[in-house]
């Protein structure tokens, strides 16, 4: 099955680990200091390891480590030329452990090195507090979602129903600089949303075990309009469940042009006990709209007003019915 992926997909979509990383990446929480990775290419046409994303209030940016920073060595060893995989393997460890990050600052920024203690214990990621709005006439509950850890919908389910209980008639879902975590969290985050039988999310892929519709299999938890809040740095899991909002006219979206990440990757173990990351898939959104490159548009720009939202919410409703 490996071997035919690998023919169907091609070099681009498939990169092979050593041994030491498959180890790593086996026993290790992946999330360990919270960074994002990416590889960027120089005028030189090199290629610099830089910190596309943190996770808020995590490890890494509570010791200083901030976004935009270029990975210039990890515990001593020189990263450059590395792949981004190979640099966030570098970093991994058991829990409660340091790892010293040679970062440097921005393009032309001061050069520091940052001991980060690896924290594995999730933490809850969802922030929320209920707002009056138009004079105190209208409650509003707002729920701020960091990533799509273990604990999101858990704690994202007690928000919502501490909120509904507070008298909330309107949901505001804060996605923006959430760069995703767990796919499946951020499915059935989505399906909180959604009646029974509406589509989350669809998987493409050349292989049929890839390509599915995943659909929401029990009633919404809560009924009222849902303004979503996006930016660039919403990714993945994130747009997954904006997405799912915006199509099935349970939400609008409100800031920017999501970041465009949505390929579907597989780590498959091999006989030497090295691995091979292979993208065998991708996401589309419930109206057929590839995620990966392009993003999700909003639906406005500015924040609405609540009649804006509601006659959107219709418009969209009496679209889908035909």
């Amino acid at each position: 099955m490996i071997k035919r992926m690998l023919a169907s997909l091609g070099d681009p979509y498939t990169r092979f680990l050593s041994p030491e990383e498959f180890s790593k990446m086996a026993r290790y929480d992946m999330s360990g200091i919270g960074i994002n990775l990416r590889e960027v290419p120089d005028e030189n046409g090199d290629v610099k390891v830089k910190v596309l994303g943190l996770v808020l209030d995590g490890p890494a940016q509570s010791a200083g480590v901030r976004q935009g920073d270029e990975v210039l060595a990890v515990n001593g060893l020189d990263v450059k030329g590395k792949p981004a995989f190979e640099v966030s393997s570098l970093m991994q460890g058991p829990n409660e452990t340091f790892v010293t990050i040679k970062v440097k600052h921005g393009n032309c920024g001061p050069i520091q090195s940052i001991e980060v203690q690896r924290q594995l214990v999730a933490r809850t990621p969802v922030f929320y507090r209920l707002e009056q709005i138009e004079n105190g006439t209208r409650s509003v509950g707002y729920m701020r979602v960091k990533e799509f850890n273990a604990l999101a919908r858990k704690d994202l389910v007690i928000a919502m129903k501490r909120l509904q209980d507070m008298g909330a008639s309107y949901f505001i879902l804060d996605l923006r600089d959430n760069r995703g975590g767990l796919v499946q969290a951020g499915i059935e985050i989505a399906k909180l949303f959604l009646n029974q039988g509406e589509t989350v999310i669809y998987t493409d892929g050349k292989d049929p075990e890839y390509q599915q519709s995943i659909v929401a299999d029990t009633a919404p938890l809560v009924t009222a309009p849902v303004i979503v809040l996006v930016n660039n740095n919403t990714a993945s899991a994130s747009e997954i469940v904006a997405s799912a909002l915006h199509d099935n006219c349970r939400g609008v979206l409100v800031g920017e042009r999501t970041f465009g990440k949505g390929f579907i990757q597989s780590v498959f173990e091999l006989r030497d006990g090295s691995g091979v990351v292979v993208t065998v898939g991708k996401y589309v959104t419930p109206k057929h709209k590839d995620i990966n490159g392009n993003g999700i548009e909003p639906d406005f720009r500015k924040f609405p007003a609540w009649s804006d939202v509601t006659q959107r919410l219709s418009q969209c409703s009496m679209l889908q019915r035909g």
